[in-house]
């Protein structure tokens, strides 16, 4: 099987982000097909009208990653029953300007955890809204979202939610390869 270019995209910010941590840990364990690549989100402007024609450098490399990226994996926390506003701001300058939806067409997989009992349900409720309107073709079953204490340690991924993992992972492989077979 092809190595699967995958874009992630990582939500949370903060030098001690519980999800950059399961990013991290999930990289370093996973063995499938996806070869994953991050972006910092951080990194980009504030999106505006005003300047979304200018040639902005780290806008047009990000949305040329987008645009090569064979799927994009987004994890969030949630903040407020929402995703974080720098993950909003990434989704619009990859949609943007108006006819250059980079987005367009595209697997996706939405993941992330909190402290809170029900993860990042709310949030990522409303990021799968976002993506389905930018024709983001985003898996559903499995979801993936929970109690950062249940997946994650001071040194590592819990061992029991290893097949979990894996499970969720090897379906977003084949979500890819339904989705892009699709294309061609």
């Amino acid at each position: 099987m092809k190595t699967i270019n995958t874009l992630v995209l990582v939500g949370g910010i903060s030098k001690n982000s519980i999800n950059q941590r399961l990013f991290n840990e999930i990289a370093k364990h996973y063995k499938g097909n996806l070869a994953f690549k991050q972006f910092h989100v951080e990194k980009l402007p504030y999106y505006s009208q005003d300047i979304e024609n200018e040639k902005i450098a780290i806008v047009e490399d990000f949305k040329s990653q987008v645009e090569q990226a064979d799927a994009i994996l987004l994890i969030t926390p949630e903040y407020n029953r929402s995703f974080p506003g720098v993950l909003k701001n990434a989704l619009d300058w990859g949609s943007r300007p108006w006819g250059h939806n980079s987005w367009s067409g595209k697997a996706a997989a939405v993941m992330g955890v909190s402290i809170g009992q029900i993860g990042t349900f709310a949030a990522q409720g409303h990021l799968r809204a976002v993506c389905s309107f930018l024709n983001m073709h985003v898996m559903s079953q499995p979801e993936f979202y929970g109690q950062a204490q249940a997946l994650l340690t001071e040194t590592g991924l819990v061992e029991s939610a290893l097949p979990f993992i894996d499970q969720y992972l090897a379906s977003f492989e084949k979500w890819i390869e339904r989705i892009n077979a699709k294309k061609q």
